[in-house]
């Protein structure tokens, strides 16, 4: 737009594995954001333009900008070149992407939670649920585990997790190591690929992708662990929350659905269900591990 040619910017790296939630279900779906963040300046004219190194090699490729005006003002974000050689050479083999996934719908771990399983750190990532036939329930990996790592690469955020099994094709083996309770875990899991998983993010495209992005927030149904934790044996989990209806009424990730609009939510295809055919007002009404009740008003 500036009508300059073979521009070169300059920055540092800042921040790897950054998930900047920009895709529609980022940190347990199908969305794979782990961006590298730099204070080179990207505007339209150099957005998907190369990221090289003092050495001249490719690191990542130019991908998007946090502005309120639509150009620079600080921040830049690259496609890390792991991702960008996958996506490649599947498109030139396969004509399409091939997507491997766990299985797993997967959370950070933060403050509130590593005092909750009894962490003594940040470290790894939370498993909140499996799918129902995915390849880590399979290979015996359970809900309540902390994955530490996947073929010795040390994983502490979703979007790292989300880089290294997306560097992989689906009937790939992987090492998984996990944290259950204070013992250390390793697993050997057989990738399958994204069509065929039935993984929550996809259910949660079934149930209306309109809605799902008003929401702003994935669920998961109850393990044994939580049942005990918060008391109760039904109910739907907030485990995790982005910008929606959900962050706007002041919902905190871990709070537990227990009834919309005075109706007992059994699980989270109920949960949908009842929200399929919602409008105007609603009324959620649930609790927190702590113990304390809340109610939560939007509308739709």
């Amino acid at each position: 737009p500036f009508n300059l040619n073979s521009t070169v910017t300059a920055g540092i790296v800042s921040a790897k594995a950054r998930n900047i939630h920009i895709l529609p279900d980022p940190e347990g779906g199908s969305a794979l954001e782990s961006f590298i963040q730099t204070d080179a300046a990207v505007n339209p004219g150099n957005s998907g333009g190369a990221l090289v190194n003092g050495k001249g090699e490719l690191i990542g490729v130019n991908a998007a900008i946090a502005s309120g005006t639509g150009y620079y003002t600080g921040y830049s974000f690259a496609i890390p070149v792991s991702i960008v050689r996958k996506v490649t050479s599947d498109l030139i083999e396969f004509g399409e992407v091939q997507r491997a996934i766990l299985g797993v719908s997967i959370r950070e771990i933060d403050g509130q939670l590593a005092d909750e399983l009894g962490l003594n750190d940040l470290k790894g990532v939370y498993v909140a649920g499996l799918s129902d036939h995915g390849s880590a329930r399979e290979a015996g990996i359970k809900a309540g585990d902390v994955i530490t790592a996947v073929n010795n690469v040390q994983v502490n955020s979703t979007s790292e997790l989300m880089e290294v099994v997306g560097q992989q094709n689906p009937g790939d083996k992987v090492e998984v190591a996990v944290n259950r309770k204070g013992k250390n875990h390793v697993y050997n899991v057989t990738l399958q690929s994204l069509k065929r998983s039935g993984t929550f993010g996809e259910i949660a495209e079934q149930y209306s992708g309109n809605d799902q992005k008003q929401l702003g927030a994935f669920f998961a149904d109850l393990t044994p662990e939580d049942k005990n934790r918060y008391q109760v044996d039904f109910g739907v989990k907030v485990i995790q929350i982005a910008k929606g209806k959900l962050q706007s009424a002041g919902i905190k990730e871990g709070f537990v659905i227990t009834h919309v609009d005075n109706n007992k939510v059994k699980n989270r295809d109920d949960f949908y269900l009842i929200m399929e055919n919602k409008s105007g007002g609603v009324l959620l009404e649930g609790l927190y591990a702590n113990g304390i009740r809340a109610y939560y008003g939007f509308g739709l």
